[in-house]
């Protein structure tokens, strides 16, 4: 199996400007951007014991988190994806997902129709698609919140590299809502605080790790699902 590195920073909007004109010159923009950058939205789902908040709680390495993605609001580019880590590095499967199985999806929404939405899943073609229809059915996977934000990213060839800086996170558990426009994000960072990673193979070019080696820059441990979960404990109490 095909696992990468994937370090994560907290970047200020200074510290994104500074980084920003050091790396346009070096790297190019990623083909989704649009004047600079790009809208993900994320459904992310867990299990009746909540097993994917757990296991990021506790620092379990090995864990994996189900989620369906979508760009820009674009509902004819959405993709059923397994992120997986294992000590240290991520792999991730994915596989384009129709509109109409993930609506499916998310108008059953209770735990007890969990096995009736997963019968949607038989619709699409590929193992991914296997795979979570039997966790829905023995574990009750099923959608739990969306998470939003902007990303600004740059790739290079050289290392199969890949920075992004997340801006403005969100969270909703409308997830209902995943095929909205717009929908009404709760922030889970602080004012002016975003996510920088860094993505790479086996290693990062020199002149590169250069760039994002600087003084004010500390690698932590961080899960945009994780922090999403936690708005959704506040607003349940």
């Amino acid at each position: 199996m095909y696992y990468r590195v994937e370090d994560k920073y907290i970047v200020y909007e200074d510290q994104i400007a500074y980084l920003r004109e050091r790396l346009k010159d070096l790297m190019v923009r990623d083909a989704h951007s649009e004047n600079g950058s790009y809208l993900i939205r994320s459904i992310y789902f867990d299990d009746i014991r909540d097993s994917a908040l757990y296991e990021i709680e506790s620092g379990i390495d090995n864990r994996t988190k189900i989620r369906i993605r979508s760009y820009n609001a674009d509902d004819s580019f959405i993709r059923l994806e397994e992120k997986s880590k294992k000590s240290g590095f991520t792999h991730k499967e994915s596989a384009m997902i129709s509109k109409e199985t993930v609506r499916g999806l998310i108008e059953h929404l209770s735990l007890a129709q969990a096995p009736q939405a997963s019968s949607y899943l038989l619709k699409e073609d590929g193992f991914l698609f296997r795979k979570v229809f039997a966790s829905m059915n023995s574990r009750l996977l099923h959608p739990v919140n969306i998470v939003e934000y902007e990303r600004e990213a740059f790739v290079e060839k050289n290392g199969n590299v890949r920075i992004t800086f997340d801006k403005n996170i969100g969270a909703s558990t409308d997830v209902w809502r995943f095929f909205d426009k717009t929908i009404t994000a709760v922030p889970t960072m602080e004012a002016g605080a975003h996510v920088l990673e860094v993505k790479y193979d086996e290693l990062l070019p020199d002149y590169i790790r250069k760039i994002i080696d600087f003084g004010s820059l500390q690698r932590c441990a961080f899960s945009k699902y994780y922090f999403a979960r936690q708005i959704k404990k506040e607003m349940e109490i």
